[in-house]
């Protein structure tokens, strides 16, 4: 018969074999989950790009072209609200989300410049800022940083554009001229302002970040953030 002393140590290991059990099981069956409901949503949304881009340059229907953006951008918070109301929120899931809503809006964007159906001064610099947050967020993740997370005003920013670039292409098919034309102006110039602003924060965060690993050394010794190894 052992001591209690000698158990002791064999209970405290068997309590923290349980807990990391415990937060394994968490980490695959929520965080590491794929196969979810919203995660479902959001690979819809994605493979209904490419069918955009035949809509719109195959059969030249620049107002069903519009409808699918409208449809794919109104769809854009079902994903997110689904994930927080069934308790799925997943890696993947912030990943796909994202994704999904630039992508959207690059094609609708680049196929817009295309067909002439968006203006110049709404389109490039909004191809601007795409190019520029996205060299940024891909430099970050391959520092070893976490991606960049999805802001609220970034949100509001792409809603806005969505609804903006579908009235465009409204314009252009011309369907209710008259109704689509001013919230287009309206929201694409608001949309920008607001899409630059956030583009700011991004700039800020990511050099934030990687400030904070300062200089590596060859042999990985890391050297304090803002010092080097010439003197």
């Amino acid at each position: 018969m052992l001591p209690p002393a000698a158990r002791e140590p064999t209970r405290t290991r068997r309590a923290e074999g349980g807990g990391r059990r415990g937060s394994a099981h968490y980490a695959g069956g929520v965080d590491g989950r794929i196969l979810t409901v919203p995660n479902l949503v959001s690979f819809v949304r994605l493979l209904a790009i490419p069918y955009f881009w035949w809509v719109l340059l195959g059969e030249r229907r620049v107002g069903l072209a519009a409808g699918l953006i409208f449809l794919i951008g109104g769809t854009d918070w079902v994903d997110g609200y689904l994930a927080r109301r069934l308790d799925q929120v997943s890696k993947l899931g912030k990943i796909l989300d994202p994704v999904a809503d630039r992508l959207m809006i690059a094609s609708a964007l680049i196929g817009g410049l295309i067909a002439g159906v968006v203006p110049y001064v709404i389109g490039w610099p909004l191809l601007a800022r795409e190019a520029l947050v996205g060299v940024a967020s891909v430099l970050l993740v391959a520092r070893g940083h976490q991606a960049l997370e999805v802001k609220t005003m970034g949100k509001v920013a792409t809603f806005l554009l969505y609804g903006a670039i579908a009235s465009f292409y409204f314009v252009a098919a011309e369907i209710l001229v008259w109704m689509f034309l001013p919230p287009a102006w309206l929201a694409g110039i608001v949309g920008l302002v607001l899409y630059w602003w956030v583009a700011f924060e991004y700039l800020i965060e990511v050099r934030g970040r990687l400030g904070e690993l300062g200089p590596v050394r060859e042999h990985g010794a890391q050297l304090p953030a803002g010092e080097s190894d010439h003197l």
